[in-house]
């Protein structure tokens, strides 16, 4: 079971999903063979009968063969299953002569023409269910239903079955198949939203990523664009200066260095406002960004009056676990907690929705998959200012991250001066 669990826990949304679609598909094709074979017991085992719930298994297998292929195809994993379509019709068709004659022909039997009326009508409405997956449209849909609903009336017709037989199972399959395959429409349907859903998740994320990109080029760019055109004039006018033996070639390439210098200072202050993350703005930042992917965020507490050393490395908390909330996990409610209580800050990420079974180093929802930026890369930040980092599940499905920084030594002093 532990096994099981966790082989389940592995799996994204959308894959479970995908895997509880396509096993209600194969619980479809064992709904069909306990409903067409089972009245087939005891004497009616006998004779040309014998066949019938041999093909019906046949016949079984097949629709979940069908089913799981058309599956793949709609995830565009697979062609279309043209070929199994074909020969899935053929297949009814096989097994709807043999019940039709073993009525006609053994019918004086005890429940034999029953039993074959139950399996011609059984068989026919899971065909024309299971057909309607390699398809994509209404109307499509509809056609495919209406074909094997007009096929079955033809075939009894063929056989010279009584009218109000012929209209009965006619109706039978109409409303059957029509069932069945609203059914498979509906839940390829659905499947197709979660994946979209996740895919436009993802996109989110990536699209934050770029913004925050954007963002760090237009400030190199402000930083280093002006001060780049002054140093090439400046280097231009240094070489026409020398070429004439002016002196003042020297003070123009001494005002390059100089220029050079300032803005190797201001890129550094640049890159050091990237990595130095303000806590008061990650939590605004957090609240944002979860309540527009539509996740139920809830922050507490306030980081006025906190040391910049704290608020960098608690910033890159909040950051970070914000960020695994969108990318992993289907959360629904995300609560972000800052207190300060006897020298101590604490900050608490919970959010539920996280895949039970993963590791301290899994990104079930506020931690992060693996090392580098994730836990590893948070448990570094904070052992800087003496901070401490424990991730885990708090209860089933609830993901929990608590960042404990002390404030204490040079960070009690910053905290006195603010």
């Amino acid at each position: 079971m532990g096994k099981a669990g966790g082989w389940w826990g592995r799996k994204s949304t959308p894959a479970k999903v995908e895997t509880y679609t396509r096993w209600t598909f194969h619980f479809f094709a064992l709904a069909e063979l306990s409903t067409a074979a089972l009245p087939f017991g005891g004497g009616l085992w006998t004779g040309a009968a014998l066949w019938l719930p041999v093909l019906v298994v046949g016949h079984c297998v097949l629709c979940a063969v069908m089913a799981s292929r058309a599956l793949d195809w709609t995830r565009g994993r697979r062609p279309r299953p043209v070929r199994l379509m074909w020969a899935l019709a053929a297949a009814t068709a096989a097994v709807g002569v043999l019940a039709l004659w073993i009525a006609e022909h053994d019918g004086g039997r005890d429940g034999v023409e029953s039993a074959a009326g139950g399996v011609y009508g059984v068989t026919l409405v899971f065909a024309a269910g299971n057909s309607t997956l390699g398809v994509r449209g209404l109307r499509r849909v509809s056609a495919v239903v209406a074909c094997y609903t007009l096929g079955s009336g033809a075939l009894m017709l063929a056989f010279g079955a009584p009218a109000p037989a012929v209209l009965g199972a006619t109706v039978a399959v109409l409303f059957g198949g029509a069932f069945l395959a609203a059914t498979f429409v509906f839940s390829v349907w659905l499947l197709d939203a979660v994946y979209e859903l996740d895919e436009a998740r993802e996109t989110r994320a990536r699209l934050a990523v770029a913004e925050e990109r954007l963002r760090f080029g237009r400030d190199l760019h402000d930083v280093m664009g002006r001060n780049l055109a002054v140093i090439a004039l400046k280097s231009e006018l240094a070489v026409q200066l020398a070429r004439r033996g002016r002196p003042e070639a020297v003070e123009q390439m001494i005002e390059v260095q100089r220029i050079a210098q300032e803005s190797q200072r201001e890129v550094r202050d640049v890159v050091r406002g990237y990595r130095e993350a303000d806590l008061g703005v990650e939590l605004t930042g957090a609240h944002g960004v979860l309540t527009a992917a539509g996740i139920d965020c809830e922050v507490r507490g306030e980081a006025a009056g906190l040391p910049a050393e704290v608020q960098s490395a608690l910033g890159w908390v909040v950051r970070e676990t914000t960020t695994n909330v969108l990318r992993h996990g289907d959360a629904v409610r995300c609560s972000v907690e800052l207190r300060v209580t006897e020298g101590l800050v604490v900050l608490t990420v919970e959010n539920d929705g996280a895949a039970d079974g993963a590791g301290s180093g899994d990104a079930g929802g506020a931690g992060s998959r693996g090392g580098g930026s994730g836990l590893a890369g948070l448990r570094e930040r904070l052992r800087l200012v003496d901070g401490t980092l424990e991730a885990g599940f708090a209860r089933a499905g609830t993901f929990r991250v608590v960042a404990e920084v002390p404030l204490s030594g040079a960070a009690a002093l910053s905290e006195v001066a603010s």
